[in-house]
């Protein structure tokens, strides 16, 4: 049965060189459209699409980016990067990606299986001894809530393919599933806000939480990647934004994407929107906001602590960083001289993982836009089923919180990153975004 969802909570939803130097990385090389198969007339309704929102003050600007065939052929920047001060929006501005993390931390995983230190299959008590022996939070009448529920045990164990897939059972707190209050009670964080302590002290707790449903039985959007952060620190022996940097955004030559800005940086950091009540929409106060079961905070980025990583939200980027792992995953885990993952891995990712189980099952688009219809290994993926717009079947894509997204369309050799930076996210501006790129497609 399709859950209800808020108004605010629809839009939520939302290897081998791994030690090679960035200096073997360089910017994707420019194009024209029409060297590659677009026109560049027609890949200009883009500007329209945005400016439109930043004009009608839905956003206070964007960054989009669009790579065929491994060139850039389209990167501009739009409106303002804060409203209050008036600076106008670089095309390297940073943008919180939320969501937008997990397929980072995906990938982070798929390097560990390559080398040998995990298998898919492998069950993640192996790793987290705490996740040995989980209960469920079954309710004894699905019509009556109030009716309350039992624990009983999970049937089998939780699996990396599970975390991988969302299909654990473990939940988001701002779902306000009835798991919720006992998330928010035991202080496990969604990472949308500055946390104390570290991810393994947040996932040793919500280790101790009944999951929602039976693993393998429901696609559940949740604190998986949160938990598969942590099991790359246990095994590789790291803390999450060193591996990161050492083993993806180095060799990537992503120069702007962390768990936490520097003061150097901050300047460039997007300013994040909220509704102001009146239909328009206002720059977030830097104090953490609660709405309902969900709480967020536009500081995230340059939180006073430095040790909680957030493998499922917490890092920071900008388009021309996010369009480089597109672009390495677009390549089947290739970039310039770099091989980060096999084609192998980068095929077993990008395929359905939850089989006949469908996102659409408990999230549907109309609330939280066209996120694909099954689940691979940290992406959505448009089946034919789900294909209802213009792209591909086989397109694989994310979206954060924060109204950030990114599409892969490896028929088309086509990569779109779109960043904004406001909540609740507007689907529909990303939606716009992407037909306005595939229109323009002539060949």
């Amino acid at each position: 049965m399709k859950r209800l969802l808020s108004t605010w909570s629809a839009a939520l939803a939302l290897g081998f060189l791994a030690a090679a130097p960035a200096a073997l990385a360089a910017d994707l090389e420019r194009t024209r459209p029409e060297n590659v198969g677009l026109s560049s007339s027609r890949i200009t309704r883009i500007d329209d699409v945005v400016k439109s929102y930043v004009d009608a003050g839905q956003i206070s600007g964007a960054v989009v980016a669009v790579a065929r065939n491994n060139r850039l052929v389209f990167e501009k920047s739009y409106g303002k990067l804060d409203p209050e001060t008036g600076a106008a929006m670089p095309t390297d501005a940073i943008f919180r990606i939320a969501s937008m993390t997990k397929p980072v931390t995906s990938v982070g995983v798929m390097l560990l299986v390559e080398e040998g230190k995990l298998l898919l299959s492998d069950p993640v008590s192996k790793y987290i001894p705490e996740f040995k022996d989980v209960k469920v939070m079954v309710p004894r009448d699905p019509a009556d809530p109030a009716k309350g529920h039992d624990l009983v045990p999970a049937k089998r164990d939780i699996t990396l393919i599970d975390l991988l897939s969302h299909t654990s059972g473990i939940s988001y707190r701002f779902w306000g599933r009835p798991v919720a209050a006992m998330y928010e009670e035991a202080g496990v964080s969604d990472g949308l806000e500055p946390t104390p302590g570290t991810i393994g002290e947040g996932m040793r707790k919500l280790a101790a939480i009944p999951l929602a449903v039976q693993p393998g039985s429901q696609y559940e959007y949740g604190l998986n990647t949160d938990m598969l952060g942590y099991l790359i620190e246990v095994v590789s022996g790291m803390p999450l934004d060193r591996f990161f940097k050492e083993r993806i955004f180095d060799p990537l030559g992503m120069k702007n994407t962390q768990f936490y800005i520097t003061d150097a940086q901050r300047p460039k950091l997007a300013a994040l929107l909220v509704p102001d009540g009146n239909g328009g929409m206002v720059k977030a106060p830097e104090a953490p906001t609660r709405w309902g079961s969900l709480v967020f905070s536009p500081g995230v980025p340059y939180a006073a602590t430095r040790t909680y990583f957030s493998g499922g939200g917490g890092l920071s980027s900008t388009a021309q960083d996010y369009l480089r792992f597109c672009q390495m995953l677009l390549n089947g885990g290739r970039l310039d001289n770099v091989r980060l993952l096999s084609p192998k891995s980068v095929e077993r990712m990008s395929s359905n993982a939850i089989g006949a189980l469908s996102v659409w099952d408990v999230y549907s688009p109309a609330a939280i836009g066209n996120l694909g219809d099954k689940f691979g290994l940290g992406f959505g993926i448009k089946s034919e089923a789900g294909q209802n717009e213009l792209g591909s079947v086989g397109e694989y894509m994310w979206a954060g919180i924060f109204n950030t997204r990114f599409w892969v369309d490896p028929k088309e050799r086509l990569a779109i990153v779109f960043l904004s930076q406001r909540i609740p996210r507007a689907p529909e501006i990303e939606a716009k975004v992407h037909g306005a790129v595939y229109q323009a497609l002539e060949r």
